[in-house]
């Protein structure tokens, strides 16, 4: 059986990201410092007192930079994996039942997807008084998790065709226990890919609602970190490090993420499968009686019992003509 391997690109979206993951999730049980800390004036520029300076309040940036990438990673992974959760469930069984089940929640899914998500957020947002990072990945997670619906509608659909279903249906299996053993199994590459999606658009939703002032209320996130820059000016003073360290951490995030996404899909699809993946035939050119054309010729092992052997036509024996006797 041979063994995935994965691409380059794969261990170095990993390596990102694990590398984020451990400065967030670590970071904040080794520092001795919280964002609430006043470690000195307004906008104090980075020195070895505070790495990358203080923010509006004096807070030390790098500090508040750690909890704000745990705090993100936090609603990305939440938001992340209830919408894979619903869009499964919601997906699967309109592709497998079909009918009026699939019409009808197709139909829901449809209405929700014609609604822009970014005005369901904000209006959702604005009614909410105590946001959490749990409230809000919440929040994301229930307008976001549609297109996993539908695409997981279509392969359910593909899958509810197979011949094993048609055995597992005749040998008494339920509905239930067919699509747990036999049609989700079989979707399972799909939704890992639409995880690691869900999970960076979850990231990015949130910070898009913090720079409108409607992201957590208690704690810090990257975009709330962006919020109070941009609302203080920093870019118009030219104070970067209030405003470039949070940018390029969600930008390094969605990157790692996408980019982990992309190469998975190369080893869950074989027809993007480079290099070791799928050899690709050799051609040899040969030259026809009407002119040089370049044909594919695969690298099939030739033994000898697999050539056949040509026998010589023996020669006919050779019949003298009658001789014809001329009459004296």
């Amino acid at each position: 059986m041979r063994l995935v391997r994965f691409s380059g690109r794969f261990y170095v979206a990993a390596v990102i990201f694990l590398l984020l993951a451990l400065f967030g999730l670590l970071g904040p049980l080794l520092s001795d410092r919280t964002p609430d800390d006043v470690v000195g004036g307004l906008y104090d520029a980075p020195s070895a007192a505070a790495w990358l300076g203080t923010d509006n309040l004096g807070h030390d940036v790098f500090a508040t930079l750690m909890y704000g990438t745990r705090t993100s990673l936090l609603v990305g992974l939440i938001a992340g994996l209830v919408a894979v959760l619903v869009g499964t469930v919601i997906g699967t069984i309109a592709g497998y039942v079909g009918g009026t089940v699939e019409e009808l929640l197709m139909g829901i899914t449809n209405v929700l997807l014609a609604i822009p998500a970014i005005v369901i957020l904000i209006l959702v947002s604005i009614a909410l008084n105590n946001r959490t990072a749990t409230v809000v990945a919440t929040v994301i997670a229930l307008t976001s998790w549609t297109w996993t619906a539908r695409a997981v509608r279509a392969q359910a659909s593909s899958v509810r065709t197979r011949e094993h279903l048609d055995v597992a249906r005749l040998s008494g299996a339920s509905t239930m226990g067919i699509i747990l053993r036999d049609v989700i199994p079989y979707m399972l590459s799909y939704i890992v890919m639409a995880f690691v999606l869900q999970v960076s658009s979850a990231i990015l939703a949130e910070a898009a609602l913090s720079l409108l002032g409607l992201g957590p209320t208690s704690g810090v996130s990257l975009g709330v970190m962006l919020h109070w820059s941009l609302a203080w000016e920093s870019v118009r003073n030219g104070v970067w490090w209030a405003f470039v360290p949070p940018t390029m951490m969600l930008t390094l995030i969605a990157f790692s993420l996408l980019m982990l996404q992309s190469s998975l899909d190369e080893v869950f699809n074989p027809r993007l499968r480079r290099g070791s993946f799928g050899r690709r035939p050799r051609f040899d050119t040969v030259l026809p009686v009407g002119g040089p054309m370049t044909v594919a010729v695969p690298d099939i092992p030739v033994t000898t019992s697999s050539v056949p052997t040509v026998r010589e036509p023996e020669d006919e024996p050779q019949v003298s003509e009658p001789s014809v006797k001329q009459g004296a």
